[in-house]
């Protein structure tokens, strides 16, 4: 019995998001192969998958902090130290929100729980610590 050849196996390219897990569910059970034969070559999924992979990520990429971005983590880790570090203002927690949010491609919202955002903080903390 003559053996089947095998096509060689492309690298696995790893999944950014969302954009890219629907790519390979399609691929695998031929809906895409529809698509494109019924819409034509250029059906909009390439926009779509960048789209749902930027809002729906898999893995948190950490941008660099801007200098704008110190300067303000500067001013705000420097006021909650001079308060011994136990009283967050919600102009902090604001402040902090955002730049994790930025930084980390994290959705954050400000919050009374202290442990829900002692996470944020330790994180942005632990960077902010790295370019001393």
């Amino acid at each position: 019995m003559e053996q089947k050849k095998r096509r060689p196996r492309k690298p696995k390219a790893e999944m950014q998001g969302l954009g890219d897990l629907i790519e390979k569910v399609t691929e695998v059970t031929g809906i895409k192969d529809v698509v494109k034969f019924v819409s034509g070559e250029d059906c909009g999924c390439e926009e779509r998958k960048e789209t749902l992979n930027k809002l729906f990520p898999f893995k948190k990429k950490k941008e660099c902090l801007t200098e704008v971005e110190y300067e303000e983590l500067t001013i705000t880790f420097g006021s909650i130290e001079e308060r011994g570090g136990q009283v967050i203002k919600r102009t902090e927690q604001n402040t902090i929100n955002k730049i994790h949010s930025r930084v980390f491609g994290s959705r954050n919202e400000p919050t009374n729980c202290g442990p829900c955002f002692k996470k944020t903080y330790q994180e942005l903390k632990l960077l902010y610590e790295q370019y001393n």
